[in-house]
């Protein structure tokens, strides 16, 4: 069936119903990436997890493609070459092996890194396969200086469960090693810093179900709560990275790569569904022009000579510094640099972020276009351009300046760009940016990125590791979060208890020591908030530690109050020990404390009486606090006349 697009407008983000989604064929999926909790590296025996900014060498690479085993070249690939980059590693030798570096062989996989993975799959009711078969997965952006980054299907299928008994599906589940984190891209120079290199991860890929902008980020959030709640994945600034996929009815799948934050998903695919479904528009209206993929027209010609007088500022300084200035003519394009695509933006930034990211031109404004006029040259130059160039009045022209090889490959990815409008939507890598847009990052990767790794063999799952992992799995977080809700635990603390380490603990303390779940869940959850305030860390005090206190209390031998304080008392000791039991408080020392607070409360100007007994409370709890019921002091206190 065709479709008009020019039948809907995008509202504003807010605005847009999930109706207006099913209009536009809206449809989404993730690929989650999250860091495993190992000691070592997936690849080699350097240390994971351990962050610094500091390095003791540099090291210099280029990047080529190579032949994938049909013998075709990546199409991504290729686009990086066309960058001709200079990527700088920068080592640290606390981090860093020669393995890293692609100076000697991988070592055997981490296993327990694969273990992890096994586990979270099983998690999901994922098919795990008999045996792991390790790929290359060609990288040329230099985030990795072996060129490929090694990677391995764990499982297959498995789902999750979502709103309204619905349930997403998931493709796989990999493992794979980390890349290098970005110092700085400037030019023609790339930097990286090679601490997180190598370090384990999985990869989660969902089906395409996802229906609107907030389900997205809804689905992201249980596959993050999922892996936590393992208490076997790395938290933090940058453990866990999504990758989201956009497309809608008659666009093509984008990758918006490298979300940092779970918030930004919906602006972010929002934005993205509407840059597609405006540039479909644009197909059409170029269509309505008469311009095809085969009819489509452009040239470029060196025009610095006419613009050595120019009084556009970025120009006249480009050629100052004898760069070359570029003139592209588009025919048939007046106006359609102006085009919308995403929320303030237009299609000449479409353009001007391949010539960015290709070309390497990255400081702004890179190109200038007579659609633009008033906002860039005079008109006067650009009559000088329009007659040299042969433009008629329906043409648009773009200027882009650099060296003599980046100008030229600024003009050339203009006209490939201008040219993919006559398509519709590219297949493309992009980047999300903090305000809800993306920009072009680089060609989706293709099927040839993918090559068998030939210095590992096959890791055959056995049945007996298999039952070992299913044996000692926890439950899975949403099954978690109905089990407390059926002790009516309130949905906060449930939700904390979900993505805790202390989730058995909890069980035993309600099951096996007959602690009230609330009681349970207070002593788990809010007593190491409490304890953190006072520098004390809960997580010294093993799990024997925390049941043989609790045993204590359900006992009778420590009251309530008294748990927090033997809690905090054994782990500024080092150790729970039976003496660090609080001495229940005597007939004679409470009638002592109650006439100290007394003549204490007597030096106070305080004439309200619930205030005054909250005082007078605090006074006595100070020096018998976990050793005398608090409802029981509270009674004794309204007796007494303050």
């Amino acid at each position: 069936m065709e479709i008009n697009y020019f039948d809907f407008d995008f509202k504003p983000f807010e605005e847009m119903t999930r109706e207006d989604y099913e209009k536009i064929g809206f449809k989404s999926g993730l690929e989650v990436h999250q860091q495993l909790l190992t000691e070592r590296k997936l690849f080699c025996r350097c240390p994971a997890g351990h962050y610094s900014d500091e390095y003791n060498a540099e090291i210099l690479r280029h990047m080529r493609p190579t032949l994938s085993e049909l013998g075709e070249y990546d199409g991504t690939a290729l686009m990086e070459f066309k960058t001709k980059k200079e990527i700088i590693y920068r080592i640290n030798y606390d981090t860093v092996c020669t393995y890293e570096m692609d100076d000697t062989p991988p070592f055997m996989m981490n296993e327990q890194a694969l273990d992890i993975a096994i586990e979270i799959s099983m998690l999901y009711g994922a098919n795990i396969v008999d045996e792991v078969h390790i790929a290359r997965k060609q990288y040329l952006d230099g985030s990795i200086p072996t060129g490929f980054q090694r990677t391995a299907i764990v499982s297959v299928g498995g789902s999750l469960p979502y709103k309204n008994n619905r349930r997403i599906n998931l493709i796989q589940m990999s493992i794979e090693e980390d890349s290098c984190r970005e110092v700085s891209d400037i030019g023609h120079k790339r930097v990286y810093i090679t601490d997180r290199l190598g370090m384990p991860l999985i990869e989660t890929v969902t089906e395409p179900e996802m229906k609107t902008p907030q389900e997205v980020a809804d689905v992201n959030r249980i596959i993050s709560k999922t892996v936590k709640s393992t208490g076997k994945v790395r938290t933090g600034i940058g453990a866990a990275r999504e990758d989201v996929n956009v497309s809608v009815t008659g666009g093509t799948r984008i990758e918006i790569k490298g979300v940092p934050r779970i918030e930004l998903i919906p602006k972010l695919t929002y934005n993205e569904a509407m840059r597609q479904w405006n540039l479909l528009r644009l197909r059409e209206e170029l269509k309505n022009r008469g311009i095809t993929e085969n009819t489509f027209s452009a040239k470029y010609d060196d025009v610095t000579k006419l613009m050595k007088k120019s009084r556009f500022q970025p120009i006249s300084d480009a050629v100052a510094n004898g760069w070359k200035v570029k003139c592209v003519l588009l025919r048939g394009f007046k106006d359609l640099l102006r085009w919308k695509t995403q929320t303030d933006t237009f299609f000449s930034r479409e353009i001007s972020d391949r010539v960015r990211v290709i070309a390497c031109l990255n400081v702004l404004p890179n190109i200038v276009h007579s659609d633009s006029m008033s906002e860039s040259m005079p008109s006067s130059e650009w009559s000088i351009l329009r007659k040299f160039m042969g433009a008629s009045e329906n043409d648009t022209m773009v200027l882009v300046w650099g060296d003599d090889q980046d100008s030229e490959t600024g003009a050339k990815e203009i006209i490939i760009r201008a040219k993919e409008a006559t398509i519709g939507v590219p297949s493309e890598t992009r980047q999300a940016l903090d305000d809800g847009t993306n920009g072009f990052e680089r060609i989706l990767p293709g099927p040839e990125r993918m090559y068998p790794d030939t210095d590992l063999p096959p890791i055959v799952i056995t049945e007996e590791r298999f039952n070992k992992i299913k044996n000692n799995i926890s439950k899975p977080f949403w099954d978690k979060l109905t089990y407390y809700n059926s002790l009516n635990l309130n949905e906060k603390i449930s939700e904390e208890l979900a993505l805790s380490k202390y989730t058995n603990t909890f069980e035993i303390l309600v099951n096996k020591v007959k602690i009230t779940p609330n009681f349970a869940a207070f002593i788990l959850i809010e007593f190491p908030k409490r304890l953190k305030k006072e520098g004390l860390d809960f997580s010294l005090l093993s799990e024997q530690e925390i049941i043989a206190i609790c045993t204590l209390y359900k006992s009778g031998k420590l009251i309530r109050e008294g748990v927090l304080e033997i809690i905090r008392a054994s782990i500024s000791n080092g150790k729970y020990t039976e003496d660090l039991i609080p001495v229940s408080c005597s007939e004679d020392e409470l009638t002592n404390r109650l006439k100290e607070a007394k003549e204490q409360l007597k030096s106070t100007k305080i004439i309200n009486l619930t205030a005054k007994e909250k005082i007078f409370m605090g006074l006595i709890m100070k020096n018998l606090r976990g050793r005398i019921s608090g409802k029981e002091l509270h009674g004794i206190v309204k007796e007494i006349k303050l």
